[in-house]
């Protein structure tokens, strides 16, 4: 439905305000979702998703959907593509990181309870279910880190609902915090490896050589800005393929890969499934 010329005209002005002070913005549709920049991304269908945080496959001039859309560039706001999203646009959104801003996204009551407790005082912004609490300084985008809890600043967008009340604090550590799981690392899956064909002696000279390939699979894994679970996956199946048919793998070397692809947020079931499909591709799964 197109908006009338006022409203409409308001969220381009304020759009233009915040691309001005260095605020990426994009327009979002009805149900806080992105609009696509060009007609192959309409609906993301280049491969993005509402609230994704990779973009898709689009080899367009420019990012065209989800947080990747958000821009400061006048010549993309005010472009003829971006003139028909704002006719339709239910709101205006901006990404967080792009603006070296985290957000703490407080969904409910409980959860703004838990923040006056819990976090430093900041800039808030009133929404429609709680507040956003704003900090300076951007970090890993990460939802639900607590009942009614999300935490939105790289590759995530928000809605832009207003600059809020109150000074705004430096990001701190006990937010950084909240997106290391506080539930206890998951158990490794028992991994059990067959010998070499033929009973080929191990390749590792020393020690060390597998130590530096598990020390190069958890700074992967601790590095990567996207595609966490991919680059979890490849992580796991580089090791595999190098270190997982002499038996030198132990407990000790599969718990430090788990641990880090949990602290960039991957679930224990995620770790899990990574290393068996990465077992399976390598015909080394028994099952």
């Amino acid at each position: 439905m197109t908006q009338p010329t006022d409203i409409r005209g308001e969220r381009l002005h304020t759009a233009r305000s915040l691309a001005a002070s260095g605020v990426p913005v994009l327009p979002l549709r009805a149900g806080k979702v992105p609009f696509g920049n060009c007609r192959r991304c309409a609906k993301n269908a280049c491969g993005g998703r509402p609230n994704m945080k990779t973009p898709g496959p689009c080899t367009c001039p420019h990012p065209c959907h989800g947080w990747a859309a958000a821009t400061t560039d006048p010549h993309v706001i005010n472009s003829p593509t971006w003139e028909r999203a704002w006719r339709e646009a239910a709101a205006v959104a901006y990404h967080p990181g792009g603006a070296d801003l985290t957000v703490v996204d407080l969904d409910n009551p409980a959860a703004i309870t838990w923040a006056r407790a819990s976090l430093p005082a900041t800039r808030t912004v009133r929404t429609t279910r709680g507040e956003h609490w704003l900090y300076q300084g951007a970090m890993q985008s990460t939802n639900a880190v607590r009942p009614g809890v999300d935490i939105k600043s790289t590759m995530a967008y928000a809605r832009w609902l207003g600059p809020g009340t109150g000074a705004m604090t430096a990001l701190p550590d006990v937010v950084r915090a909240l997106t290391v799981r506080e539930s206890a690392p998951a158990r490794p899956v028992a991994v059990t490896v067959p010998a070499l064909v033929g009973g080929g002696a191990c390749p590792h000279r020393t020690p060390t050589y597998l130590d530096r390939g598990i020390a190069m699979a958890e700074q992967h894994i601790t590095e990567a800005s996207c595609a966490v679970h991919a680059t979890v996956y490849r992580a796991f199946l580089a090791v595999l393929s190098t270190h997982g048919r002499c038996g030198c793998l132990t407990e000790a070397h599969i718990a430090r890969l788990f641990t880090a692809a949990q602290a960039k947020g991957e679930s224990a079931r995620h770790c899990t499934d990574a290393w068996t499909n990465a077992l399976t591709k390598l015909g080394l799964s028994h099952g």
